[in-house]
């Protein structure tokens, strides 16, 4: 048997829905666990892009399959949802701020979340998998949740958000498409100035968010890639930590493939980050592991760290980039009081990475301003709280503008390297102290 949708229906039993298109403005509200619906054919219309077209709260084991949902604030919203699962639905054309507008609120909460697809808060064990989330302002927003496993769903397109996680911990998100996930925001000067990206991303991982996987994802032309940020506008320290990022494509957004700041353990490995402003950007973290990624022609740099802890950089290929691995120390009260030990860039491990054509290979340096320009003397940190202790070791660096530059850092291993025809210098040392260099293959078989 089949039921005809009705405005404001209340479902509590498991029933197909007869196919057909339905303007709901009150949209349908799921009354009991343990039951499916389905709704292959059918599409429920809103009214302005208010409301919601199925809600659900204090719910378990409740199967959504096959709905079309379009012209509501959220398409569905669940709230303290256990094992619910969402398959094959296509949720579009929800609530979206105007184009060309404003830079976006990434710490928004719960009840005033941007619209968007699916909307999950305080959910456990649930699946999210296969369903059409574009063409909105986010695709899927998940707060407070845990175990969630969200597969193969379609987000492109969206002007906020793919998929965003606020305090959302061990999940696994993968084969997801989150592309084309930008928005522009204009600035005083004309129609053509302003702020491509204005915090639109195909990922965005705030508020103790630790523990997920991210796995054979796409986010490319986003205004970021992957943008994972632990702390909060008013400083409180609310690191994502222990993800894993892994086979993921980031590439070509205006501004970064992953940034990962103020958090520590994340790990990413045989991710693509090419053709960004920068490939990684992970200021204020540590313990970082970035292995076997591929990072071409970024246009600042593949890796730019500030102040930046315990990384093993290891594996990598830098091809083409402005800079290689661009590392700096900046003294920030504000960011040391809410993270004391990340107190300069130090103890960090660059392994058998390949440094090709690149402007330069690796720089660390002091007391900079996005690690290329000399801060004034008057804000520069105390000798102390230079750059220290990195150990360079067996990494193949060839045919750029310089190999490796150092510019006030101590005590770093510079270790059986290749340093091969690097157009300026192989080696260039400015007020660099204690550092061991030995054993590096320079230009014409010569050691270093």
């Amino acid at each position: 048997m089949r039921l005809k949708p009705k405005d404001g229906m209340l479902l509590d039993k498991s029933v197909q829905l007869e196919p057909g298109t339905y303007v709901l403005p009150s949209g349908i509200r799921i009354a009991k666990s343990g039951i499916e619906i389905g709704a292959e054919g059918v599409t429920l219309i809103g009214d302005s892009r208010k409301g919601v077209g199925v809600s659900l709260k204090d719910l378990e084991g409740v199967v959504l399959r096959g709905l079309s949902l379009r012209e509501y604030y959220y398409g569905v919203s669940a709230e303290s949802c256990h094992s619910l699962t969402i398959e094959r639905c296509s949720i579009t054309s929800t609530a979206e701020l105007p184009p060309n507008t404003e830079f976006l609120d990434i710490w928004l909460p719960a009840e005033r979340a941007y619209g968007g697809g699916i909307r999950l808060i305080n959910c456990e064990d649930c699946e999210i998998r296969e369903n059409d989330l574009q063409h909105q302002m986010c695709g899927l927003l998940t707060y407070y949740c845990k175990n969630l496993s969200v597969r193969r769903n379609q987000c492109n397109y969206n002007s906020g958000f793919g998929i965003h996680l606020y305090a959302t911990c061990d999940s696994v998100f993968s084969e997801n498409s989150c592309d084309y996930c930008c928005r522009f925001e204009p600035r005083e000067g004309g129609l053509h100035y302003g702020h491509m990206g204005a915090d639109s991303t195909g990922f965005l991982i705030v508020y103790n968010s630790c523990r997920n996987k991210f796995l054979r994802n796409t986010a490319r032309m986003g205004g970021d890639g992957f943008f994972l940020a632990g702390l909060s506008p008013n400083f409180e320290p609310c690191g994502c930590d222990e993800n894993l990022f892994e086979e993921n494509d980031a590439s070509l957004s205006p501004n970064i493939a992953f940034e990962g700041t103020f958090s520590k353990g994340n790990i990413y490995r045989k991710n693509y980050a090419d053709r960004c402003n920068y490939g990684f950007w992970c200021g204020y973290s540590r313990d970082f592991v970035i292995e076997e990624n591929r990072m071409l022609f970024n246009r600042q740099a593949g890796i730019a760290v500030e102040n930046g802890v315990g990384f093993i950089v290891r594996g990598n290929t830098f091809q083409s980039n402005g800079h290689g691995i661009l590392l700096w120390s900046r003294y920030h009260e504000e960011f040391l009081k809410s993270y004391p030990d990340r107190d300069t860039s130090r103890d960090w491990e660059i392994v058998k990475n390949k440094f090709y054509r690149n402007g330069i290979g690796i720089r660390i340096a002091a007391n900079q301003d996005h690690g290329i320009r000399n801060l004034p003397e008057e804000a520069s940190a105390p000798p102390h709280l230079y750059p220290h202790s990195h150990r360079i070791i067996e990494n193949d660096i060839q045919d750029n503008g310089i190999g490796i530059e150092l510019y006030r850092t101590s005590r770093n291993i510079i270790k059986g390297n290749i340093l091969n025809k690097n157009v300026e210098a192989n080696l260039r040392l400015d007020d660099a102290e204690d550092n061991e260099i030995v054993n590096n293959l320079g230009s014409r078989g010569a050691y270093l």
